[in-house]
């Protein structure tokens, strides 16, 4: 079996192209679309848009979200807290 990795190819735009067409370029970057930009023929940098975060979900959302999740044993809960709490941390001094 034979895997391929696809990778998405974003469009390469000149430094020229960049402050020429920085609105129409800007408006694309604001709908999602990435760029690498050029320079003298060399990728110099990645025009990316900044990934939003949301600060508030709603009691509805929440709902939803908590109906799909998997069933959370709380014995299973404090097995694994007490397991990371028991780890002895390593003195990197005391070699």
């Amino acid at each position: 079996m034979r895997i391929v990795k696809i990778v998405a190819v974003q469009p390469e735009i000149t430094q020229r192209d960049l402050r020429t067409r920085s609105e129409e370029i800007m408006d694309a970057v604001q709908r999602g679309q990435a760029f690498t930009v050029t320079r003298g023929g060399r990728q110099i940098g990645e025009l990316v848009p900044l990934r939003r975060r949301r600060h508030f979900v709603s009691r509805g959302e929440f709902a939803a979200m908590s109906r799909t999740a998997p069933d959370a044993s709380l014995d299973t809960f404090r097995a694994d807290r007490e397991g990371a709490a028991a780890q002895e941390l390593d003195d990197p001094y005391a070699r």
